[in-house]
C-alpha cells in the first residue's frame, strides 16, 4: 500500500510523468504489431534491443556514467538480459502475430499478479494475506476471461499467441522477483544496469541470430520507424523515466502505470489499427486491474 508520502507524490505533478509514462509504454503494443508487418518476430526484437541500448550509452555518456565492474552483479544483469528481455519480447513480438495489440497489452497487464504470485512462493518475508490472495485470484480468472477460450471464434493459433503473451507477463514477474532478491541489494546505478542489462540482451540475441532467422529484410518506412520508437523510446528512454519516477514518487506510486498502459493500447490498436473489441476484452481486462490493485494494496 502506499505510504502518505506516495499518495501525495501522486497528486503532485508526479502524476503527469506516470500518464507520461503509462502512455508511452502503451503504445509499445502498436509499434510491435507494425513492426511485425515488416520484420520478423526475432527481427523486431534484435532491433528494439539495439536501439535501445544505443539510446541508453547516449545517457550514459551524457552523464559520464559508468557501467557495473562487480563480476556477481555483471552476472545478474546477464540473467536479466535473457529472462526480462529477449525471451519476454520475442513472446510479445511472436504473440502478436496471432493476436491483436489490444488483446496482447491486457494479458501483459496481468505482470503484478504474476509478480505477487511468485514472490509469496518464493521470497519468506511476504505474507499471503487474504486481500492478496483474492487479488490474485482475480486477476487470474480476469486473464482466463480475457482469454475466452471456450467461445467459437478461438482457434489454436489465437490462443497460443495468447498464452505466449501470459508467458511474457510471467517473465516479467520472474525478473522482479529476481531483482528484489538478487540484484536490489547491491545497490549499483539505475540507468548503467539497464544498459548493461539491454546490451547483453542485444549481444546474446545477436549470436543467436543465425539460428532464429534467415529472412531478409523488407520493411516499409512505417515499419522501420516504429521499430526505432520502440527501442530509442519506449525501451532506452523509458527505462530511464521510470527509475527516475521510481526514485521521486516511490514504487507504490510509479506502480500505478500497470493501470495506464493497457488502456493507451486498447485505444490505439482500435483506433489506428481498427481492431475490433469484444466484451471480454473490456470486463476481462477491468477484471485483471481490480486484481493487480487488490493484491498491491493487500501488500503487508
Amino acid at each position: 500500500m502506499a505510504t502518505l508520502g506516495e499518495r501525495r507524490a501522486i497528486a503532485s505533478p508526479a502524476l503527469a510523468r506516470i500518464l507520461v509514462l503509462g502512455a508511452v509504454w502503451g503504445t509499445s503494443f502498436l509499434f510491435i504489431r507494425v513492426a511485425d508487418r515488416g520484420f520478423s518476430p526475432a527481427q523486431v526484437v534484435q532491433g528494439r534491443l539495439v536501439f535501445g541500448a544505443l539510446a541508453l550509452g547516449l545517457f550514459m555518456v551524457a552523464g559520464h556514467r559508468r557501467l557495473p565492474r562487480q563480476r556477481r552483479l555483471v552476472g545478474h544483469l546477464v540473467v536479466m538480459g535473457v529472462v526480462a528481455n529477449v525471451v519476454p519480447f520475442l513472446l510479445i513480438a511472436w504473440g502478436e502475430t496471432r493476436v491483436s495489440s489490444s488483446l496482447a497489452a491486457v494479458l501483459n497487464a496481468s505482470t503484478p499478479i504474476m509478480t505477487v504470485l511468485l514472490a509469496l512462493l518464493v521470497l519468506p518475508a511476504e505474507r499471503p494475506t487474504p486481500l492478496r490472495a483474492a487479488g490474485i485470484a482475480a486477476g487470474l480468472g480476469g486473464v482466463v476471461l480475457v482469454m475466452h477460450p471456450w467461445s467459437r471464434g478461438a482457434t489454436t493459433g489465437s490462443l497460443v499467441g495468447e498464452l505466449a503473451c501470459v508467458g511474457a507477463a510471467l517473465c516479467y514477474g520472474v525478473t522482479f522477483v529476481y531483482t528484489r532478491r538478487f540484484i536490489s541489494p547491491l545497490g549499483a546505478e539505475p540507468v548503467g544496469m539497464a544498459a548493461a542489462q539491454i546490451g547483453s540482451g542485444a549481444v546474446m540475441l545477436g549470436l543467436l541470430a543465425p539460428a532464429l532467422e534467415r529472412s531478409g529484410v523488407h520493411a516499409h518506412w512505417t515499419a522501420w520507424l516504429s521499430l526505432v520508437a520502440l527501442g530509442a523510446v519506449n525501451t532506452g528512454v523509458a527505462y530511464v523515466w521510470y527509475f527516475q519516477l521510481t526514485r521521486a514518487t516511490g514504487a507504490a506510486a510509479s506502480s500505478m502505470v500497470t493501470y495506464v498502459s493497457p488502456v493507451v493500447a486498447v485505444v490505439l490498436g482500435a483506433a489506428v489499427l481498427g481492431e475490433s473489441l469484444g466484451w471480454e476484452l473490456f470486463v476481462g481486462g477491468a477484471v485483471v486491474l481490480a486484481g493487480v490493485a487488490m493484491a498491491q494494496t493487500g501488500r503487508s
